[in-house]
């Protein structure tokens, strides 16, 4: 039996969706690491004292910069990070709906035709 244009057309954009939900999913799992690394940076740098010396990396160098910008500094990575994370999920949430949606679609499109 072969599949009808319309539906072998709906099956490449599912296919597609699918590999957007992959690099969404990446994404997700990606911040979620650099958000427990800075949250291990932050509650190290919390440990010291302020009086201790604090360097920022920039690219191969390591710079001395003053506690309280390495603490801001820190504070705003997280928060940022923190966002982007729920921006991204709410992404995928939307991906994964639109994944269900069309699987439902193109299961009632290759049921009909056995019929």
């Amino acid at each position: 039996m072969e599949i009808p244009e319309n539906i072998q057309h709906q099956l490449n954009q599912f296919q597609q969706l699918q590999q957007q939900a992959q690099a969404v999913s990446l994404q997700v799992q990606n911040v979620e690491v650099q958000i427990q690394e800075t949250e291990k940076a932050l509650e190290e740098l919390k440990k010291t004292d302020e009086s201790t010396e604090v360097f920022k990396q920039a690219g191969t160098l390591l710079i001395k910069v003053e506690y309280a910008d390495a603490l801001a500094d820190m504070e705003d990575k997280l928060e940022t990070l923190q966002l982007r994370k729920q921006t991204m999920t709410r992404q995928e949430e939307r991906v994964m709906k639109k994944l269900e949606e069309m699987q439902a679609t193109i299961q009632a499109a290759m049921n009909g035709m056995g019929q």
